[in-house]
């Protein structure tokens, strides 16, 4: 059955000579694996930019319950990126994003709310001119609220870990910051609070495990 939905691409991976299976976390369907043929061919080059991790779609999808792959039929960009792919601050912190989303994003029932977050997140992101050497570390918090464990409070986060006072206090003001607020830290600060999230997330994510690119966000903080 034919179904238009928004979606989020995760991921991709070769497959043959000229396909791709490409994992898209989707409003309707939760995270869902396509096979789509011919992207890369000659002929199909230019549509091989459609499913780069973290564009938004707009699609019109087969879906089957229980299938594991299915296919497209309709695609397009809900949002081309105007500064996520060209700039290098930006695409590394989407990088970093990226590779949290894939360890921790798999739960289908607040698929809907989920999505809008991600759509919603990464076109603001994309727009944002000031202010965007916080932005992961926002949305590390608002996310852990959409995969069912957002502290509530300082201690919450802490989890016995340790933090110097200013630390903590940017952490407080971290707890209800939206996107555009100004947050002023030191690069060393930001540096220890990134750390501190990412023990938060190992803590309350399963088999979150290493993250790839953390060295290349932390020297782009340095």
């Amino acid at each position: 059955m034919l179904h238009k939905t928004q979606g989020v691409v995760f991921r991709f991976t070769n497959y043959s000579e000229s396909s791709i299976i490409v994992n898209i976390f989707t409003a309707s369907f939760g995270l869902q694996s396509y096979m789509v043929n011919g992207v890369r061919s000659k002929s199909g080059k230019n549509k091989i930019a459609l499913y780069q991790p973290l564009t938004l779609l707009d699609l019109v999808v087969y879906h089957r319950e229980n299938a594991s792959i299915l296919r497209i039929k309709e695609i397009k960009c809900l949002h081309p990126y105007q500064s996520i792919t060209s700039d290098f601050r930006k695409s590394t912190i989407a990088l970093f994003l990226n590779e949290v989303l894939n360890k921790t994003v798999k739960d289908q029932s607040h698929a809907q709310d989920i999505c809008e977050f991600l759509i919603q997140s990464f076109t603001h992101f994309d727009l944002q001119q000031t202010n965007i050497e916080n932005f992961h570390l926002i949305f590390l918090i608002r996310l852990s609220q959409h995969l069912g464990f957002r502290p509530t409070e300082l201690a919450e986060l802490l989890g016995g870990n340790f933090a110097l006072e200013a630390e903590e206090e940017i952490l407080a003001k971290l707890l209800t910051s939206n996107y555009s607020d100004l947050l002023t830290m030191t690069n060393v600060q930001r540096r220890n609070i990134l750390d501190l999230l990412i023990r938060f997330y190992v803590t309350h994510s399963e088999n979150f495990g290493e993250l790839k690119s953390l060295s290349v966000v932390r020297e782009l903080i340095h």
